[in-house]
Formats: C-alpha cells, structure tokens, sequence
C-alpha cells in the first residue's frame, strides 16, 4: 500500500471509531411517535418578543425598548404571548415556545438561514443537508406515490439535500392552485399522445441502463425521471385542488400562507412525510418578517396571518387525528434586538430568540427557557440549534444519536444535539 493510501485509509478508520464512540457517549433518550412535520419558515427574522415571548412595553418612536405590543395570558398559566396571536393563545397546550434558541450567526440573512435549515455553519467542502431533507432520508414517505418532502415556497439550496444526494431532495411547488410546476398535464396532451411519449423514453432509458450500468450520476437521472413520471399521475396532483376543502375553513385559514397550511394537511394525508411552508404575504406590511424601520409599524399583519394559520392548522389536525402524529415547527434565521433602529424598526438578534414546537404528541409546557428582561440574553435552559432539531427527530422516531454518511465519512446527524427530555 502506498503512503498516501495508508494515510487516507488509518484516518477514515480512526474517524469512524471516533464518531461511533461520540454517538455512544450521547445521552440515551425516548423517541416519540410522530409521524410528520412541517415547518412555517418566516423569512427575515421573527421578532420574539413581539410575538412569543412578550416583555415590558417600549415605544418604537421614542426609542424606549421593549415589546411592541400588548401581552395577553394564554391555555398555560403563566405563559403569555403577543396580543395578536389570540387564536393561538387558546391552544398553548399543544405548543412549546422556545424561547433560548441561539447561534452566532448575526448579520447576514443566506447564512443563518442555511444554519435554521441545516444546524450547521456554512464553509468547508461539505454541503450538509437541510432538516426536510435528513427527515426524508431518514424515514421517506409515508405512503407510495407521493414524495417524502415538499417545499411550498421557492428553491433555496439551504433547503436542499446536500451531500445526501437528490433522493433526499425536495419537490417544490409555489403556486398552490396548479401543483408543481412540470408535473401538470397540459389539457392539450391526450392519453394515447402520453402513452407514446413514455414509450419512446424508456427506449431511451434502457438504451442509457445498458449503455451507463454502472454510473451513478445516471442511476441518479434515471430514479428522478422515473419520480417525475410517478409524480405527474393524477392521484397526487388531485391533493392540490383545494376546491374540496369547504368555504369555511378556508376563510379561517384566511391568507395565501394558511391556504399553504390547508394543503399541508392534505399532503400529510395523501402521505408525504415532511413540508416547508415559506411565508408568502412578505411585503403586506412593507418590509416582511425582517422588520427593520417602518415595517414594524404594521408587523402586526404578518403576526395575524401567523396566528390564523397555525391555530387553524392545529385545530385541523386534530379533527382529522394528526396533531399528535405532526411535529410543527416555526422558524425564522434569527430574532431581534429589543431597542429600536434609527427608523424605528428592530436590527438582527441570534445570540437568544424563539421558536416553536408544536404537536408531535410532545409534553408541551407552552415555553422552555427564560431571558433577561428584554429577551436578548439566555438566563435559563439555552438551546442550540442542534438540540432544537434533535428534539424534533426524536418526535419524529429519529435517533439524534445516528450518523449519516457523506461517502465513508461518519457525520452526526445533528451535530451532537441533545433533545429537550422534558418534552418527551
């Protein structure tokens, strides 16, 4: 063996026997029994304590920190929220709020949105894989015919599977009326015409198997047109027409992101496993979740639209025997400051913010963690971003203790997160 191959080979062998040991050393915890999970991404940063972890009263034009709103008490004593998430409120039971979430990730948006979806900081060579993907690896889709992850929302690679290959990926959709864009039949295009086309490609793709047999990068090509093909049938594109769905509960959803919620469900039944809703109403008040100067004026918009289509889509879950199978999460890359900018507005804040876990069957107390008085310190409980999605997987029948595999390489799956034991 030559030098460099020992070399290589002595350091993969002692990686592994590493890595094994560190998932050994992880503490053993409960797993729970959910079955989905979705996540309400706020792009821009949520503020916390405008929202779910209200303090005392500030006053945007005369610069005096504080929340911009009233708190109101909710379901568990102790625990108040903003006075815009009243529907909420009602159902803090089945809902956690996080409230010392941090990393160290301040001023750039595609960074720590990346470190929201994946638990990890950007650099290296490595491109890690987002939380939809590892959850679609780990468990695939609940039923054939669907996929294991969809993005209602645009692409982002933050979103993608990195180095878990494009069988971990997501299929996206960013208009809720028509289904994935490709996959809709044109109305133009008959049976027989379909038929025909789908003959003369599998003459191309067994010409490409014989031809390629052991390529990788064309079993890869092949398994997605395949999907493709799958996909395009009517069975799954009949989940996106929500004119099934009664006039009533779509009026409770109210805005285009609670119809995205509406279908969530519906693809939860049809058996897709995991699903990213993006925000989709960002400008309603000027400057969307990233509320710097005059967009906190009306951030209260944005607060209602969250708050109709999470208590909505809880209370849906529930009719239909799923909250306890659905671990809910809603997340944004970071939260913000207590003072106000120059404009008003509120900067970027990461070193302690909230997000929250919902369902998922999980012993909810309606928040974890304590702050100092404007929510911007970690007084008690912090928790990390991979002990946040380690608390999901462990929802989701996940052991946070596992590795993934990037060619030979062990990699945590949640970069040694620990998940909250007291939800379980």
């Amino acid at each position: 063996m030559k030098r460099r191959a020992f070399i290589e080979a002595s350091v993969a062998a002692s990686s592994a026997v590493m890595m094994d040991k560190v998932a050994l050393a992880l503490p053993s915890v409960p797993l729970g029994k959910a079955e989905h999970c979705v996540m309400l991404w706020l792009g821009g940063g949520m503020s916390q304590i405008d929202t779910f972890h209200p303090k005392k009263r500030g006053d945007a034009k005369q610069k005096k920190a504080g929340s911009y709103y009233a708190a109101i008490e909710t379901a568990v004593p102790g625990v108040q929220v903003c006075e815009h998430l009243s529907k909420t409120a009602r159902m803090m039971e089945h809902v956690t709020a996080i409230r010392t979430l941090n990393h160290d990730v301040v001023d750039e948006h595609a960074a720590a949105a990346n470190r929201m979806h994946t638990g990890r900081a950007t650099g290296g060579t490595v491109t890690y894989p987002s939380l939809g993907s590892i959850v679609a690896d780990q468990r695939g889709a609940v039923s054939e015919g669907v996929p294991a992850y969809m993005l209602l929302g645009y692409p982002n690679i933050a979103r993608g599977p990195g180095f878990l290959g494009p069988q971990a990926g997501y299929v996206y959709s960013t208009n809720i009326n028509s289904g994935p864009a490709g996959l809709a039949r044109p109305k133009s295009i008959t049976g027989d015409r379909v038929a025909r086309r789908e003959g003369l490609l599998d003459t191309v793709r067994n010409a490409g198997a014989s031809r390629f047999r052991d390529d990788s990068t064309f079993a890869q090509y092949d398994a997605a047109i395949a999907e493709s093909l799958r996909l395009a049938g009517p069975e799954f594109m009949n989940v996106f027409d929500l004119s099934r769905e009664p006039d009533s509960l779509k009026n409770e959803y109210k805005s285009e992101f609670g119809q995205r919620c509406l279908l969530t469900r519906r693809l939860f039944q049809a058996g897709v496993r995991f699903v990213e809703v993006s925000y989709s109403d960002n400008f309603k008040n000027g400057t969307g979740w990233d509320t710097h100067n005059a967009g906190q004026l009306n951030q209260h918009l944005l607060i209602q639209d969250l708050d109709a289509a999470l208590a909505t889509l809880m209370a849906d879950l529930e009719k239909h025997g799923l909250l306890d199978k659905t671990v809910i999460l809603v997340n944004s890359e970071f939260g913000r400051p207590g003072g106000f900018d120059s404009g008003g507005g509120r900067g970027h804040h990461s070193k302690c913010f909230t997000s929250v876990i919902a369902g998922g069957g999980l012993k909810h107390a309606g928040a974890w963690g304590e702050s100092n008085e404007l929510g911007e310190k970690v007084v008690e409980n912090p928790v990390s971003v991979p002990d946040y999605f380690a608390t999901a997987l462990a929802a989701l029948q996940i052991d946070p203790g596992a590795n993934l595999y990037d060619g030979d390489r062990p990699v945590p799956i949640t970069d040694l997160g620990k998940p909250i034991p007291e939800l379980f």
